[in-house]
């Protein structure tokens, strides 16, 4: 049985991209391996059908902490048994897993999950962005196998580097709706899954509920900015319609999201990493059968518009915001949706998008 190690800088718990490409490579008679890091809040990982190894770490951000990773994780992999395949996950793990695959010979894919250095927190940060910025032009044009989330992203990097990405979008395995998934309370319910970080609408959506009655926005998730959205909710006297609900793991978010009306996306257009993204929350919400109000960004307003599954906004307004959601809301209720929902859900799934993952897989040899 082949092995491989899948490395993340993250604690694994929500990272559904990689529980979806372990599983896959699980299928195809592998022995695969998860490494990430493990924190004092992390759950459990249980029942799950690959190895995982979390490290725990003295320091939690900061460069101190990207650099201990790295070095906990070259040398966990510079003596993992018999290793076929490395997959680094993000530019914060390739410099250990790229010197450890070059210092054992083993086929290495990189997988981007967003174009890193064009993330809104590092665009403020030119010194910081810098150092990743450096990072990236030493080591991707070494790299032999790349994938990443949208064609655009593809496209710079290989303008940028000269290295060929394929694309695997972050879409979720194909879910069936069941009667029983719906709301059933009277106040209809707007969701928001993702991270609680800067750029994602969150402070516009929270200032739109002013302007609907009866109406409850469930938010998803941790992040930097959580605090903050609280104190904004509370100033507001919104507490009563917007609830936090924490980090949910996959099996309690799935149903909690077939639960909603509507499902928002509302990053700001804040470098090209954000213009050019496609969150999984998009595809989470379409296999739940529920309408997306997203920003109109490139790759998610061609989505939505292509489909017809929901609205892509221009006018930020927080008033104009509450008129388009009043649409949805009675159109989603009149069932509108419904036919090109299905038709969403039923393309736009993990069952077919994984085909271009293993594809890239057998060009290493591997499979």
């Amino acid at each position: 049985m082949k092995s491989v190690y899948i490395s993340v800088i993250n604690d694994l718990v929500s990272d559904q991209r990689v529980q979806r490409v372990a599983n896959l490579l699980v299928d195809q008679g592998m022995d695969v391996s998860c490494i990430g890091r493990r924190r004092k809040w992390s759950p459990a990982l249980e029942g799950k059908r690959f190895k995982v190894s979390r490290f725990r770490l003295i320091f939690n951000k900061g460069p101190l902490f990207y650099l201990f990773f790295n070095v906990r994780l070259f040398f966990k992999l510079l003596f993992v048994p018999h290793p076929e395949l490395f997959i680094a996950n993000d530019l914060d793990t390739l410099s250990a897993v790229y010197l450890v695959a070059k210092i054992r010979r083993v086929s290495l894919i990189y997988d981007s999950h967003e174009f890193f250095t064009q993330v809104p927190e590092l665009i403020e940060r030119k010194q910081v962005q810098a150092i990743w910025k450096f990072l990236e032009s030493w080591l991707l044009p070494r790299i032999d196998y790349a994938l990443t989330v949208s064609y655009p992203i593809a496209e710079i990097y290989r303008r940028l580097y000269g290295t060929r990405f394929s694309v695997v979008r972050n879409f979720p395995e194909r879910r069936k709706v069941i009667p029983g998934d719906y709301n059933s309370e009277e106040s209809p319910i707007i969701i928001y899954q993702g991270a609680l970080n800067v750029g994602r609408g969150l402070e516009l959506m929270i200032e739109s509920m002013k302007h609907l009655e009866k109406v409850k926005l469930l938010i998803v998730g941790t992040g930097d900015i959580e605090s903050d959205l609280k104190n904004l909710v509370e100033e507001k006297g919104l507490s009563e319609q917007v609830v936090f609900m924490g980090r949910l793991e996959p099996q309690e978010l799935a149903p909690l999201t077939c639960k909603a009306q509507l499902g928002i996306s509302l990053e700001e257009d804040l470098g090209l990493n954000y213009r050019y993204a496609l969150p999984n929350k998009m595809f989470d919400y379409i296999q739940c059968r529920i309408p997306v109000l997203c920003s109109y960004l490139p790759e998610m307003a061609k989505i939505v518009e292509s489909y017809g599954i929901g609205v892509a906004i221009r006018n930020r307004d927080p008033e104009n915001i509450a008129r388009v959601i009043r649409f949805m809301l009675e159109e989603h209720e009149a069932g509108s949706w419904n036919s090109a929902l299905e038709k969403a859900a039923a393309e736009l799934c993990w069952e077919i998008e994984s085909d271009q993952y293993l594809a890239l897989v057998k060009e290493t040899g591997v499979l």
